[in-house]
């Protein structure tokens, strides 16, 4: 599916990317305190489950579906002891069901038989499971506390197109532009602050200038703000 690019928006004259980030960052944190991982899950399975899930859907509707798939698969095993056309029918309401199905089922095999039923621990391995891309592995490492990379998604390219730190279109090349500019302890914060300010500020058809914390450092911003200088150090 193409997505439209935001790289063209971003017309206006702002400091360097390099001079803005952290300032950016850190409205952001302030603005958005709450913003973390919205998908509910309560161990790494459920955790790796409810990412693969959520391709081509939102977070309410896997919560909403796993709450009950969750209370019926609770081991890798589950997910294998019941006919295919079951798993597809309980994982419906997520949208690919039959190709979500082959995936899980996949990574259900490789757990049992590679890993001894757990998710596996680093990024190498985890790119091994059927239906895991970079973006699920990203996530799964991220929420433990060692992230390898950043996650990006529709939230995470539109801001960082918007806000000038990439020029870029593809995920995998957004992701090595963001690396290089997001200190690596802010790598799992980052995107969680840009999802959860696209979804309350920053949307993509109309996005609320007039009342985002950040229109002063963003090269997109539809209305008139004073240039921007660096903040005092006792505000950061």
């Amino acid at each position: 599916m193409a997505h439209r690019s935001f790289v063209k928006e971003a017309r206006r004259r702002v400091a360097p990317k390099k001079a803005r980030v952290v300032p950016v960052l850190d409205r952001l944190a302030a603005e958005h305190a709450d913003a973390g991982i919205a998908l509910t899950f309560r161990n790494e399975l459920e955790l790796l489950v409810s990412v693969m899930l959520s391709a081509q859907t939102t977070d309410v509707n896997v919560n909403r579906v796993t709450k009950t798939l969750f209370a019926k698969y609770r081991r890798p095993e589950d997910y294998l002891a019941v006919p295919v056309e079951e798993l597809e029918q309980d994982i419906f309401q997520t949208g690919f069901f039959r190709q979500k199905t082959r995936s899980l089922r996949g990574t259900m095999t490789l757990l049992l038989a590679d890993f001894g039923g757990e998710v596996p621990g680093t990024m190498e391995e985890l790119l091994r499971l059927p239906g895991v891309a970079r973006k699920t592995a990203n996530v799964v490492m991220a929420e433990r506390g060692s992230p390898q990379g950043i996650v990006v998604d529709t939230h995470v390219r539109r801001l960082s197109q918007r806000l000038g730190f990439t020029k870029e279109d593809d995920p995998v090349k957004i992701e090595r532009d963001l690396v290089k500019l997001v200190s690596r302890e802010r790598w799992a914060v980052f995107p969680h602050l840009l999802i959860w300010h696209g979804r309350r500020v920053c949307d993509a058809r109309k996005p609320a200038c007039e009342r985002c914390v950040i229109a002063d450092l963003c090269p997109a911003s539809r209305i008139e703000v004073a240039p921007w200088a660096p903040e005092p150090a006792a505000a950061r």
